[in-house]
């Protein structure tokens, strides 16, 4: 029971230092107070999460491994896997891309990327090696019943918040399926003027993702479309650029050379057609005069070879 009280509140602890490093962050970006996240409270679940499971997942694996590359690992992946499932769930869920790295590079589906990835496994060491010591002394000065009372009164508050800020995000979910809009940016000025219109809680969250990306699956079929037509107009270029590449060697090709090609062809052709034995007298007497012709013309390129 009491592992599980420290766990609790530990996810409570770097819940609210993510919300803390997400304002900072924003305020930087935007010059201005943003309350960042989904919930009205000061905290960021998916931060709260992500140090509770590498908590849990190094605990398990101390007897067996534990070193500063085996905790750096053990965050890169969970927090990256976290936050790719997130991003997904969020996004089938409400419609909405909360965050995209698609311009990032080394990014996985514009979900997570290289940079965060790198970040999760710096801060697990962080975590395991310095913040969670400290944290849990400073719990230990605190008496067990102060501990559980602490654990129960966040958690009913935090439930309390989800569910008022779930039912933002379905007012959000419901204004996006029946908008009209063909594209997000049209959508997102809907969603902020209905936001807007509302409760605090509700313009709240209108300004904690000011760079939200919205999406329909009429905004899907018509972003696919673009692509099939973008494609189409991008093969006839290239077969134009072909043709015109085809005519203007046609154009520019010396007319000696021409000749000459003529020539080497109807030789070519000459050597698949004729058979000596089947051949009809006038047929080999021709053959005799083109090779003799043949003949003078070697003779005068090897005497003149720029002929």
């Amino acid at each position: 029971m009491e592992s599980l009280i420290n766990l609790i509140l530990l996810f409570f602890a770097y819940a609210f230092l993510g919300w803390c490093i997400e304002v900072t962050l924003k305020y930087f970006q935007f010059h201005r107070f943003i309350n960042r996240g989904f919930l009205t409270g000061p905290w960021l679940p998916i931060y709260g999460s992500g140090a509770a499971l590498i908590t849990v997942v190094i605990k398990g694996l101390s007897p067996l491994e534990f070193s500063v590359g085996t905790t750096f690992a053990v965050s890169f992946l969970l927090c990256g896997f976290l936050e790719y499932m997130t991003s997904y769930v969020l996004e089938k869920r409400f419609h909405a891309r909360w965050w995209d790295y698609s311009q990032k590079p080394m990014n996985l589906h514009g979900r997570v990327w290289i940079g965060n990835l790198i970040l999760f496994g710096l801060g697990g060491v962080l975590i395991v090696e310095l913040i969670n010591p400290l944290l849990l002394r400073l719990s230990a000065l605190m008496s067990p019943a102060l501990r559980e009372t602490l654990a129960i009164a966040l958690s009913v508050v935090f439930i309390a918040d989800y569910v008022m800020s779930h039912f933002v995000l379905k007012l959000v979910k419901t204004s996006v399926e029946l908008s009209e809009a063909d594209d997000t940016e049209a959508i997102s000025s809907e969603v902020r003027l209905l936001l807007n219109d509302r409760s605090v809680f509700h313009r709240r969250f209108a300004e904690a993702y000011p760079e939200v990306i919205y999406k329909t699956e009429r905004i899907a079929r018509r972003m696919e479309e673009i692509r099939a037509e973008t494609k189409r107009l991008r093969q006839e270029a290239e077969e134009r650029v072909a043709q015109m590449r085809q005519g203007l060697a046609e154009e520019l090709e010396p007319t000696g050379s021409i000749k000459n090609t003529i020539i080497e062809k109807q030789d070519a052709l000459i050597e698949l057609l004729y058979r000596d034995e089947e051949a009809a007298p006038e047929a080999r007497e021709l053959k005799q005069e083109v090779e003799a012709k043949k003949a003078v013309l070697q003779k005068r390129r090897a005497r003149f070879p720029g002929m």
